[in-house]
């Protein structure tokens, strides 16, 4: 679980809702600074028990670097609307979503270069939405803290008791009991540096974190988590896509080992950053290290795109 340094809004980041042919969406959209030349536009997929809010600390470099940024919670997630129903959430349905998402931005903005970034789950279900196909015309794919197939067998353990649990349980129950799991967890593995439960966290991200939890549909959760337990390894199919890729992570990583993204970094013949001093969320503990990564991997691709 991402914990932004902030919840402020810079200037030129707005909160709204994106029109789709799926319905709408809460995101974030933060404008590119109007100095610097126009690069293009990217969307950006939260992971498990996430929102758009995890990216908050790469929309102020990013958007000097020139780039428009949109940052979504997916149906059911946070401010998006979804139903009590798990099928709702089926892996291709979010990928349908996230296909209607990029095709309302090209809409909204112009059909110049549309990068799309998953983080964790968010990778899973962006690399749906690219073998997928669809209207959106993508320019790149950055798979963040995202592995090739099901999560690690330690966290296998941790999101079973979820999927078990969360029916019989209200939100607020399952939340404290979360965050129980989270810190027994967090205190037998130091590569879990953004575990939910944190003591040195600041009131008003303790209570971001828990209004995100009880906003999110339960179906969402479960049918989310038992997808990281079941993801199939699709990376061969993602290789034959001629689409520019960056795998991207921290030095640790909880839900999937760091040499397994190596390897599909290597499988997929992407791009491969490590942001030194990150686990599992770069995007929140090392911000300006990867958005420089993000800028420089998008820079390259659409050059390569438009043969520049």
């Amino acid at each position: 679980m991402s914990r932004p340094s902030t919840l402020g809004l810079p200037a030129n980041v707005s909160a709204g809702r994106l029109e789709t042919s799926r319905g709408a969406f809460a995101v974030l959209d933060a404008a590119p600074d109007p100095a610097v030349r126009p690069l293009g536009t990217a969307l950006l997929v939260p992971g498990f028990t996430g929102s758009k809010e995890d990216f908050l600390d790469l929309l102020d470099p990013l958007t000097t670097a020139g780039y428009r940024i949109v940052a979504v919670d997916g149906r059911g997630q946070h401010e998006s609307a979804g139903p009590r129903d798990e099928a709702a959430y089926a892996q291709d349905r979010l990928a349908t979503d996230v296909i209607a998402q990029g095709a309302a931005v090209t809409g909204a903005y112009g059909p110049g270069p549309l990068h799309l970034l998953g983080h964790s789950l968010g990778g899973h279900i962006a690399r749906a939405a690219v073998l997928a196909g669809g209207p959106a015309p993508w320019t790149s794919l950055t798979l963040m803290s995202s592995g090739p197939a099901e999560i690690a067998p330690s966290q296998q353990i941790r999101t079973r008791l979820l999927v078990e649990h969360l029916p019989t349980m209200d939100m607020e129950t399952a939340w404290v009991a979360m965050r129980q799991m989270d810190a027994a967890h967090a205190a037998e593995d130091p590569s879990v540096t953004d575990s939910a439960l944190d003591s040195g966290d600041p009131a008003w991200l303790e209570e971001f974190l828990h209004r995100r939890w009880v906003t999110t549909v339960p179906e969402q959760l479960i049918a989310t988590a038992k997808q990281l337990m079941t993801e199939p390894d699709r990376v061969a199919e993602l290789a034959a896509v001629p689409l520019p890729k960056l795998v991207l992570s921290g030095e640790v990583d909880y839900a999937w080992p760091v040499s397994a993204m190596d390897a599909m970094a290597v499988r997929l013949t992407a791009d491969r950053v490590v942001i030194k001093g990150a686990g599992h969320s770069p995007n929140a503990e090392r911000p300006l290290e990867t958005a420089a990564a993000l800028a420089a991997f998008w820079g390259g691709a659409t050059a390569s795109a438009t043969g520049e």
